[in-house]
């Protein structure tokens, strides 16, 4: 039986149409027909990254463009990591993205199987586009809104003395409920001392291993907004799933829930992969919700390398610096990127 599998698979592989080539003829329109794109993207792409970096090399400032190379050639990158500031910013960086692709997933896919078991219900177009609508908003937008919601004095606090909860807790003698949310400067969770037993010098780092406070209220907003992108790749991959595998499920006796659990959340790994990446580089690239939400925060505590490299450039007159950021944050991304679509194209060829 399983010989029989086997040949059958193979002659199936064998017998599978293969991708051709075509004519030298087509294949050289073909090239003369990519050739204006492919110019623009050597122009406008990999020659202004190569320009990026060579200014990162440079001693260029913005009032006296200078193309002489630094001497030693690479301490501008030696300065930029044992910058305490861009340090934070990485902390920052890596607890954002955990905090946001986390909670990003979970609620969209949340989101997608609740209309997806409810389909009748949200067959109104209304009713999906209500998810929707944050996405379509600017990240600045986004951010002046939730910095009202979470200001200590006019935002989400009211709320614990309108239902009573600072009362009761007067009537106890202890003291308000009132959270700095975003102007707390405090890291939880820090794990600097566990490091120590196995690096000594992690405790003399000057930089706190943990979450900071005031980044969690940034990542809550990032997450609002979305949410509802990934709600929708998580519908379109579930369209892709035919009604008949989940009838066959039930004729079996699965639950509702074990059929989401066993057959549509396990055939919904690629888009999860495809979401997780394009979250990634949205959390890296993240500038404008932060700036208007908290700016860099207290003691740096949502400070983003984003922010710090428009300030290093625009306002520290240090292109160099800024330039370096950026080409540090272009290698992190591409150490995403470059695998996710290698895996894709390897996708494709099979």
């Amino acid at each position: 039986m399983e010989n029989t599998r086997a040949s059958s698979a193979s002659a199936a592989l064998a017998t599978a149409p293969r991708r051709k080539r075509g004519t030298p003829v087509e294949q050289r329109q073909s090239f003369f027909f990519l050739l204006p794109s492919l110019i623009a993207i050597l122009i406008f792409v990999y020659g202004f990254i190569s320009v990026t970096f060579y200014i990162s090399l440079s001693n260029w400032r913005s009032a006296a463009p200078n193309w002489t190379l630094h001497t030693p050639l690479f301490e501008i990158y030696a300065d930029l990591f044992s910058n305490t500031r861009f340090q934070i910013d990485l902390r920052n960086t890596v607890v954002f993205t955990l905090l946001f692709i986390t909670m990003a997933v979970l609620l969209g896919l949340s989101l997608a199987i609740i209309i997806d078991y409810n389909r009748r219900w949200f067959a109104i177009p209304f009713f999906r586009n209500t998810f929707l609508f944050p996405y379509a908003l600017s990240f600045i937008v986004t951010g002046v809104a939730w910095r009202w919601i979470f200001n200590p004095e006019t935002g989400i606090n009211l709320f614990f003395d309108i239902l009573g909860i600072n009362s009761l807790l007067a009537a106890q003698g202890m003291p308000p409920l009132k959270p700095g949310w975003t102007t707390d400067p405090s890291v939880v969770l820090s794990i600097n001392n566990a490091l120590s037993a196995v690096i000594p010098a992690a405790a003399d780092w000057r930089v706190q291993l943990g979450i900071p406070v005031a980044i969690i209220p940034v990542a809550i907003a990032a997450t609002w907004q979305l949410s509802g992108f990934v709600m929708a790749m998580y519908l379109g991959g579930m369209t892709t799933i035919s009604m008949e595998l989940r009838e066959a499920a039930r004729i079996d006796g699965a639950t509702e829930w074990q059929i989401y659990r066993y057959i549509i959340i396990p055939s919904l790994a690629p888009v999860t992969i495809s979401v997780i990446v394009i979250l990634l580089h949205v959390s890296f690239k993240i500038f404008d919700l932060v700036f208007a939400m908290t700016g860099t925060g207290p003691a740096f505590a949502t400070d983003m390398p984003s922010i710090f490299i428009f300030e290093q450039m625009f306002k520290g007159n240090k292109y160099n610096l800024g330039t370096a950021a950026s080409i540090v944050m272009l290698l992190l991304v591409a150490l995403i990127i470059i695998p996710y679509l290698r895996s894709q194209r390897r996708g494709e060829d099979s």
